[in-house]
Protein backbone atom coordinates (compact mmCIF):
# COMPACT_ATOMS: atom_id res chain seq x y z
CA UNK A 1 0.00 0.00 0.00
CA UNK A 2 1.52 3.30 -1.10
CA UNK A 3 1.83 5.98 1.60
CA UNK A 4 2.05 8.44 -0.83
CA UNK A 5 -1.58 10.99 0.10
CA UNK A 6 -3.98 11.40 -2.68
CA UNK A 7 -3.90 14.41 -4.65
CA UNK A 8 -7.22 16.83 -3.32
CA UNK A 9 -6.30 19.46 -5.88
CA UNK A 10 -5.96 21.78 -2.95
CA UNK A 11 -3.40 24.60 -2.88
CA UNK A 12 -1.93 26.35 -0.72
CA UNK A 13 -0.17 30.02 -0.24
CA UNK A 14 2.27 30.61 3.18
CA UNK A 15 3.04 34.27 4.24
CA UNK A 16 5.65 32.65 6.51
CA UNK A 17 7.89 31.62 3.31
CA UNK A 18 7.77 35.53 2.27
CA UNK A 19 9.95 37.49 4.59
CA UNK A 20 7.30 40.58 5.27
CA UNK A 21 8.00 43.14 7.56
CA UNK A 22 4.87 42.48 10.56
CA UNK A 23 6.22 38.38 10.40
CA UNK A 24 3.30 37.33 9.14
CA UNK A 25 2.33 33.79 9.36
CA UNK A 26 -1.07 33.55 7.42
CA UNK A 27 -1.35 30.25 5.73
CA UNK A 28 -4.31 29.81 2.85
CA UNK A 29 -5.37 26.51 1.01
CA UNK A 30 -8.76 25.64 -0.77
CA UNK A 31 -8.95 25.25 -4.70
CA UNK A 32 -6.62 27.21 -6.51
CA UNK A 33 -9.01 29.94 -7.63
CA UNK A 34 -10.27 30.60 -3.49
CA UNK A 35 -6.61 30.65 -2.90
CA UNK A 36 -6.09 33.44 -4.98
CA UNK A 37 -8.95 35.37 -4.01
CA UNK A 38 -8.18 35.32 -0.37
CA UNK A 39 -4.48 35.82 -0.78
CA UNK A 40 -5.38 38.93 -3.27
CA UNK A 41 -7.77 40.46 -0.03
CA UNK A 42 -4.96 39.88 2.48
CA UNK A 43 -2.48 41.40 0.52
CA UNK A 44 -4.18 44.35 0.06
CA UNK A 45 -5.63 44.80 3.84
CA UNK A 46 -3.13 43.30 5.77
CA UNK A 47 0.59 44.33 3.46
CA UNK A 48 -0.89 47.33 1.35
CA UNK A 49 -0.64 45.84 -1.84
CA UNK A 50 -2.26 47.78 -4.91
CA UNK A 51 -5.12 45.04 -6.66
CA UNK A 52 -3.68 44.70 -9.84
CA UNK A 53 -3.24 41.87 -12.33
CA UNK A 54 0.55 42.11 -11.63
CA UNK A 55 -0.29 41.35 -7.93
CA UNK A 56 -2.59 38.37 -8.84
CA UNK A 57 0.10 36.96 -11.04
CA UNK A 58 2.76 37.18 -8.53
CA UNK A 59 0.20 35.51 -5.93
CA UNK A 60 -0.67 32.97 -8.46
CA UNK A 61 3.10 31.52 -8.97
CA UNK A 62 3.67 31.36 -5.07
CA UNK A 63 1.06 28.84 -4.91
CA UNK A 64 1.97 25.63 -4.59
CA UNK A 65 0.34 22.14 -4.14
CA UNK A 66 -1.00 21.09 -0.80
Amino acid sequence: MSSTAPDTGRKYIDCAEFPTENNCQLRISGKEDEVLKAATQHAVASHGHQDTPELREQLREMIKDE
